[in-house]
């Protein structure tokens, strides 16, 4: 890739503080069966300052809605809601493809306070 081309694809550090990216706890699941594609609906509370907003997440290559409760993960918090079938979207779990490009989410290794912006 030459220089010029790596720098169309740069971004401001100002850029990347319009994504707020905050850390949550999953306090509740539920199984998302109309849903095109099997996932789960997620609750995640993020603290007194946001509280708890919820979300589904096709995640159920590697993931029960019983084992991720209490599991940290990483969300962006800042889209606008998004309407998934009957379900309100309001934001979204991050996750890296594993090697047959189903989700594995990322959060904190160690606890951390919920509400916690990723920097």
């Amino acid at each position: 890739m030459s220089h010029e081309a790596e720098g169309q694809n740069s971004i401001s550090f100002d850029d990347f503080l319009k994504v707020d990216v905050r850390v949550g706890t999953i306090v509740a699941t539920e199984s998302f069966p109309e849903a095109r594609r099997p996932a789960i609906k997620l609750w995640v509370d993020f603290g007194p300052d946001i509280g708890v907003k919820k979300t589904s997440a096709q995640i159920t290559a590697h993931y029960t809605s019983h084992e991720i409760l209490g599991r940290q993960v990483a969300a962006v918090v800042n889209f606008p809601p998004k309407q998934i079938g009957k379900f309100m979207s309001e934001i979204l779990v991050l996750g890296f493809p594993d090697a047959k490009g189903e989700v594995v989410m990322i959060g904190p290794d160690r606890p951390v306070p919920n509400g916690g912006r990723l920097y």
